[in-house]
């Protein structure tokens, strides 16, 4: 179950862009999720995600996804409304609580906390599709020629984790055909089990580290300058997507230094739409986002159009 939330590939569009191309972008939708206040431009973002999300094939480890960050809403909309007492528009008002004062509800406080939760769901969407569409190495090795040691202990840690989570599953699939169950037998009974398991663990990934000792050490690593086997091409279908970020990013810039895609909360709620300049920036910023989408759902119909770029 946990490796759909690792990197695995499948031969996509989306998954063949030049890691910096996919970085940007990425960066992109990140800082326009931390940047804008409006809901509207916070939901037009998440759509976005959403729509990249399904073109990289990645609803079901979204899925996944959606149970942690949902969980993690409503705690924000509970607790937001009951600690802030900012407000105009007051809704209930509570007994009065040691330290916290009088308990107040008002509807800037739980507008606000709805829309910080979607901002959370943007952020944990944006991540989901890193893992979907950028392959580890290969983000890293940009990084490789500045920081070559540096960069190797991060690719090691960020192995790490789906490493071991995968030989977790093999390790249990072979502790299940020598007949272990471990569902049955009481708490102490499963304790055991679970914690032969986890030794068993600890011991392949001690023989993994000597191997990828054992590996270096055959690859010279260390002993003159780095030598790189393969490189990243840089296609026609890369500079579109940096050209989107691009446009977005300036697009969301200067909407924000001229008041657009910014939204007041407290201590009275503004209009979500104060003129024609704030749709009119919306879609052009959805628009320059969502042109990996099309791209990605133009190659899948048309190879001629893959090929080309």
């Amino acid at each position: 179950m946990l490796d759909k939330l690792f990197y695995k590939e499948k031969g996509l569009f989306l998954q063949s862009l030049h890691p910096l191309a996919a970085l940007t972008y990425l960066g992109t939708l990140l800082v326009l999720a931390l940047a804008f206040t409006n809901p509207l431009y916070l939901l037009g973002i998440l759509l976005v995600v959403a729509l990249a999300i399904r073109a990289a094939d990645g609803l079901e480890a979204w899925e996944s996804y959606l149970k942690i960050a949902l969980f993690m809403m409503v705690l924000v909309m509970i607790i937001n409304p009951l600690v802030v007492h900012a407000g105009k528009t007051v809704i209930w008002q509570g007994p009065h609580i040691p330290v916290f004062g009088r308990l107040t509800v008002s509807l800037e406080a739980i507008c606000y906390g709805a829309a910080m939760s979607v901002r959370l769901l943007d952020i944990i969407s944006v991540f989901c599709l890193y893992n979907l569409i950028v392959h580890p190495d290969k983000a890293l090795n940009l990084f490789s020629r500045f920081a070559g040691k540096s960069v190797l202990v991060i690719s090691l840690a960020t192995r790490m984790f789906p490493a071991m989570v995968r030989e977790m599953e093999n390790i249990r699939s072979v502790q299940q055909m020598r007949g272990v169950d471990f569902r049955k037998g009481s708490a102490k009974e499963k304790v055991g089990k679970y914690s032969s398991l986890v030794n068993i663990l600890l011991l392949s990934s001690l023989e993994d580290s000597l191997e990828i000792a054992e590996s270096m050490q055959a690859r010279a690593f260390g002993s003159g300058p780095r030598t790189c086997y393969s490189r990243n091409l840089w296609r026609p279908r890369d500079t579109l997507f940096l050209s989107g970020s691009a446009c977005a990013l300036g697009a969301g810039i200067w909407g924000l230094l001229h008041g657009f895609g910014s939204y007041t909360f407290y201590p009275q709620l503004d209009y979500l739409i104060s003129g024609p300049g704030t749709v009119a920036l919306l879609l052009i910023v959805l628009f320059s986002l969502s042109i990996p989408v099309l791209i990605g759902w133009g190659c899948g119909r048309w190879h001629y159009l893959k090929s080309k770029i």
